[in-house]
This record gives structure tokens, C-alpha cells and sequence, in this order.
């Protein structure tokens, strides 16, 4: 699984680098979560710009992120997502979970915004 992993102050971007989200690459992405989700940071934003399908075993990759971080008000923002992958977070009643921005830029304008 291809990805990178950005700092931006206690912000973490994930980047996925790869078309597919799915049962294939979700163990390397939970892995890689468990790791970069920590009571720390001030948010986890996940560029899902490349990711043109998406199944359940994606899903439940980002939903374990979202479980680590919401005890701790820790949002796990999605940019990117292309509206074949939102309409699973639809179908899945997962999408209140996450928020949702176009891109990288506009999340981190927002997070900024709000921590004035």
C-alpha cells in the first residue's frame, strides 16, 4: 500500500496513493491508523483524491480511525472523496462520522479558522 504521512503542526495528513480502498490495502491502512491516530494530534485529514472505488473492508479502515479519535474530540476529516466513495459512507450511514472538505488546503483553512 502506497501512502504518505504529513505533519502540519499537530495536524496529520494520510494520503493515500493508490485507486483502491478495499479489502486488499486495509490491513496496511488500519496498521499504519493505529499508529497516527494518538490522543496528540489536533486532527487526521485522509486525501482520498486517488481512491476510485472503495468496498466495507475500506470503510471499516476509516471507521477505526474515527473509533480511536473520538473519545478524544479528535476529528478525522476526508478530502477528495469522489461521489461513487461518498455514496457508500451513504449507503453505510457512515458519513455523519466524518467531515468532508474538497481539499487539503480547505480542511486545514477551516481547522485554522477554528482554533482562532
Amino acid at each position: 500500500m502506497k501512502f504518505t504521512v504529513e505533519h502540519d503542526d499537530n495536524i496529520v495528513i494520510f494520503t493515500l496513493k493508490e485507486p483502491r480502498l478495499d479489502s486488499s490495502t486495509a490491513p496496511d491502512i488500519k496498521a499504519e491508523l493505529l499508529i497516527l491516530c494518538q490522543p496528540t494530534i489536533a486532527a487526521l485529514i485522509v486525501d482520498l483524491s486517488r481512491i476510485e472505488y472503495a468496498d466495507s473492508s475500506g470503510l471499516s479502515a476509516l471507521l477505526l480511525a474515527y473509533r480511536q479519535l473520538r473519545d478524544h474530540k479528535i476529528p478525522v476529516i476526508l478530502v477528495g472523496v469522489r461521489e461513487t466513495v461518498r455514496n457508500l459512507f451513504r449507503i453505510s450511514q457512515m458519513e455523519w462520522l466524518f467531515e468532508f472538505y474538497p481539499t487539503t488546503e480547505a480542511a486545514l483553512q477551516q481547522l485554522q479558522a477554528e482554533g482562532d
